[in-house]
C-alpha cells in the first residue's frame, strides 16, 4: 500500500504543477513556460561566486526543517550571501513536522524555491519536481561523489546534499566517567555493560534515551543497519535489497539484527527510560547536557542541539556505534536532507537558488555548525568528530542503472519502511517492553515479509 500511495502521490504532484501552470495563464502561456524550463542549463558547478550572475534580481522562499535557525543563523547567511548577490532576498519558512507537511505542500506545485528534498519522491520521478544541479559525473570534480547519489538519477543530480552526517551516539563524558566507563564500547556487549554500569553507578534518569514518543527518533537506528554494522558499502543493494534474509542474526554482533537487537536488550533490561511514551524530545537535550541521561543513539547533527541546550556543552560527545567487523570499526556516513530547486520557479529564480545553494555548501559554515561534513571533496573531520578520526567511513555505493529504485519498491511492498518510518526500531522498542514478542519472531517475520517483497521484484534466492 506504500507505494501506491507513493505513486499515488506522485500523480498528484504532477496533476498539481499542471494545474497550477494552467492557473497562470492560457495554454499558449503554458507552453512558453514549459520552454523556458527546457532552456535552463545552469550547473552548480559552472558558477564562479561573487563574479557570475552577481546582477539577478529574485525573491526566493525556502523551506527548511530546520526551525531552530530561521530568525538567526540563516538571516546572518542572507547577509553574507547579499554581499555578493544584493538583489537576491531570501524568505526561510521553518516547517516543524516536516517530513510530513513537506509531501502535502510539494502536491500543490507551488511551494516555494528552495526545499529540503523528502524521500517519498522516487528516483524517477525527480525530474517532474526539482531542478537538475548538473551530471553527476561532472559535478564530482568539485563534490564528493559518493554523496550525490541519494538524489541522483540517469547521472543527473537533483538533491545537494546541505551536509554530510557521521552515524554514532551522542553521549555525556561526565556520566560514562562518573560510571566507570573508562574505554569507548566496541560491541553491543560492551555497550549493554556500559549503561548498566551507569543505572548502577549513577542516578540519571536514562542510560540510554530513546525518544520514543517523538517517533521520528526511533528511525534513527536504521541508519546503523549497514556501513556500521558491516562495513560493507555495497551493503545496503546487494546485503540488504538483494539478499536472502537480511534480518537474520549472524551470530558474531554485527549486520542488521546486530543494531536492533542492542535496542532491545536495552529496554529489556531496564536500561532505558521508565515509561517511553513519556518521552520529550526538546527537554532531552537538556537532559544530556545536565548529565541526566548517558547516550541516545541520533546522527552526528545532533551534536550541537545537545551542547546548546545547557551549560555543559563540553560535556557532550560523539562515540562510534559500538559494533566491530574483523577487529574494526566502521561508521556511516551520508547526506543529510538534500536542497532541491523547483522546477516551476522562474529562470531567475533558479539562478538565484543555484548561487545561494552553491554558497551555503562551500562557503558558509552550516555543515560543521550542524556537527557534518561538507560534501565538497576532501572535507575534514570536525573537532567534534575527533573520535572517528581512526574510524573509516563506509558510504552506500549507488545502485546500477536500472535498479536505483528497487530499494525503495522493496522497502514500500514489505511494508517494513526502513529508513522511512521506524516500523522495526518502534516494534522492537514495545515488544522489548511488553515482553509478548522475542527478536526470533521478529526477525521470522521481516524475513517473510522482505522476502515477499523480493519476489514481486524478481529477486529470487536459490
Amino acid at each position: 500500500m506504500r507505494k501506491n500511495f507513493k505513486r499515488f502521490l506522485a500523480m498528484a504532484l504532477t496533476g498539481a504543477m499542471t494545474l497550477s501552470l494552467a492557473a497562470c495563464g492560457s495554454k499558449d502561456e503554458g507552453k512558453k513556460e514549459e520552454k523556458k524550463d527546457e532552456e535552463f542549463t545552469l550547473t552548480l558547478d559552472q558558477i564562479k561566486l561573487g563574479e557570475d550572475h552577481t546582477n539577478v534580481k529574485a525573491d526566493l522562499k525556502f523551506l527548511t526543517h530546520k526551525t531552530d535557525r530561521v530568525d538567526n543563523k540563516f538571516q546572518e547567511y542572507i547577509k553574507e550571501f547579499q554581499k555578493l548577490y544584493p538583489n537576491v532576498n531570501i524568505e526561510y519558512e521553518g516547517i516543524t513536522d516536516y517530513a510530513n507537511d513537506i509531501t502535502t505542500r510539494l502536491t500543490t506545485g507551488d511551494w516555494g524555491d528552495i526545499c529540503m528534498v523528502p524521500t517519498t519522491v522516487d528516483k524517477d520521478e525527480l525530474e517532474n519536481y526539482f531542478v537538475s544541479f548538473g551530471d553527476k559525473s561532472q559535478l564530482g570534480s568539485v563534490y564528493d561523489a559518493r554523496f550525490l547519489n541519494n538524489f541522483a538519477y540517469s547521472d543527473k543530480v537533483y538533491g545537494m546534499p546541505s551536509m554530510v552526517n557521521v552515524q554514532g551516539i551522542v553521549y555525556n563524558k561526565k556520566v560514562f566517567d562518573e560510571a566507570g566507563v573508562t574505554t569507548l564500547p566496541k560491541t553491543p556487549d560492551e555497550f549493554l555493560e556500559a549503561l548498566k554500569k551507569i543505572k548502577d553507578n549513577t542516578k540519571v534518569a536514562a542510560p540510554l534515551y530513546t525518544n520514543f514518543a517523538a517517533d521520528w527518533t526511533m528511525n534513527a537506528w536504521d541508519a546503523y543497519i549497514a556501513g556500521n554494522a558491516t562495513g560493507d558499502a555495497d551493503f545496503m543493494h546487494e546485503g540488504l535489497t538483494k539478499g536472502k534474509n537480511p534480518f537474520s542474526d549472524r551470530g558474531d554482533q554485527t549486520g542488521p539484527y546486530a543494531v536492533y537487537n542492542t535496542l532491545y536488550e536495552a529496554v529489556k533490561r531496564g536500561l532505558t527510560e521508565e515509561d517511553p511514551t513519556t518521552t520529550d524530545w526538546e527537554g532531552s537535550k537538556g537532559m544530556i547536557n545536565r548529565g541526566e541521561i548517558g547516550c541516545m543513539v541520533l546522527g552526528s547533527w545532533s551534536i550541537p542541539q545537545m551542547k546548546e541546550s545547557g551549560d555543559n556543552p563540553d560535556d557532550i560527545a560523539y562515540m562510534p556505534f559500538p559494533i566491530t567487523v574483523n577487529g574494526k570499526q566502521y561508521a556511516a556516513a551520508g547526506p543529510d536532507y538534500c536542497y532541491g530547486i523547483n522546477v516551476n520557479s522562474s529562470n531567475d529564480q533558479k539562478t538565484a537558488a543555484m548561487c545561494y545553494i552553491k554558497w551555503l555548501i562551500e562557503k558558509s559554515d552550516f555543515a560543521e555548525f550542524e556537527g557534518g561534513i561538507t560534501a565538497v571533496s576532501g572535507a575534514k573531520l570536525p573537532d567534534a568528530l575527533s573520535s572517528f578520526e581512526s574510524i573509516d567511513l563506509v558510504v552506500d555505493n549507488a545502485a546500477p542503472a536500472g535498479e536505483e529504485t528497487l530499494f525503495n519498491d522493496v522497502n514500500n511492498d514489505s511494508e517494513l519502511g526502513i529508513n522511512a518510518s521506524g516500523a522495526i526500531p518502534k516494534e522492537v522498542l514495545e515488544a522489548a517492553t511488553k515482553g509478548d514478542k522475542t527478536m526470533k519472531d521478529m526477525v521470522k517475520e521481516w524475513n517473510e515479509k522482505w522476502t515477499t517483497a523480493q519476489e514481486k521484484h524478481d529477486i529470487k534466492h536459490e
